[in-house]
């Protein structure tokens, strides 16, 4: 009896590999099922926008921290893009499945609360970093504008897949309709997206905006990123790594616990 019982009970060891793979796997396919708006509508975006600006701006607009405005731009476009993204990606997966009522086939496999916050934020970073490849070669064979530290680059893309794809999963947690989680991404994701030096310097900013600038975990994202890409950022890079890594530890540990409890996941 006791053979039969053993034989009966599936072992994982300790991280349940084959599960939170299979949740990465799902969360990839089901934003490449739909490539046209998750990968090719962030390129047409962020050329609109270089467009747009280039339009309204044209030359007359100088140079920006010691490189031509356009130049500057980019980075910011690209990991403004990767940030509504890889929050798109979590918060509209775990939201979909509460409003459809499949939540619980999420909930039920044997994955823990790590696990599961593993597996979506796998889909958030993988999601981000497709979008960021797709703009940097556009911005590379069009714009001429490469990317001088890699490293860098990588490091704030991930950190801020992360970041945003944990952020995703708090509001899709918190969300019980599609509404409240719209109003969160306009009201909230957007503005601070906008408002962290995506366009333009914060040296341009009074002294006032400055400091609530460099009080947004989203600027030392984008700050990063155009360190990495052009050289030049506001602020140090490693400031900025220190605080995304805060942010992200802070951001992770809300959904682990959120994840853990079951808070507004089960009835």
């Amino acid at each position: 009896m006791q053979d039969q019982t053993q034989m009966g009970v599936r072992r994982f060891g300790r991280v349940n590999w084959l599960g939170t793979w299979t949740l990465v796997r799902r969360e990839i396919s089901r934003f490449m099922n739909v490539w046209s708006q998750t990968v090719m509508a962030p390129l047409i975006n962020a050329g609109l926008f270089l467009m747009i600006f280039t339009i309204a701006i044209g030359p007359q607009r100088g140079d920006v921290m010691g490189v031509d405005f356009m130049t500057f731009l980019t980075p910011g476009i690209l990991t403004m893009t990767v940030i509504q993204n890889a929050f798109a990606n979590t918060s509209s997966s775990l939201a979909s499945a509460k409003v459809q009522g499949n939540i619980v086939d999420t909930l039920m496999p044997p994955l823990s609360a790590g696990e599961l916050v593993t597996g979506y934020l796998g889909g958030a970073v993988a999601r981000g970093a497709l979008v960021a490849i797709v703009i940097a070669i556009g911005a590379a064979l069009l714009l001429g504008v490469g990317v001088q530290s890699p490293l860098w680059v990588i490091t704030f893309v991930f950190l801020g897949s992360v970041l945003m794809g944990g952020l995703g999963l708090i509001a899709g947690i918190f969300a019980n309709k599609f509404d409240q989680l719209s109003a969160i991404s306009n009201f909230l994701i957007t503005p601070l997206a906008f408002l962290s030096g995506t366009f333009y310097s914060i040296e341009a900013l009074p002294p006032l905006m400055q400091t609530l600038s460099h009080a947004n975990p989203f600027f030392y994202i984008i700050d990063g990123v155009r360190f990495g890409m052009i050289g030049v950022s506001d602020s140090s890079p490693w400031v900025g790594l220190a605080v995304v890594l805060a942010a992200c530890l802070v951001v992770v540990g809300i959904c682990l616990r959120w994840m853990h409890s079951g808070y507004r996941l089960k009835a």
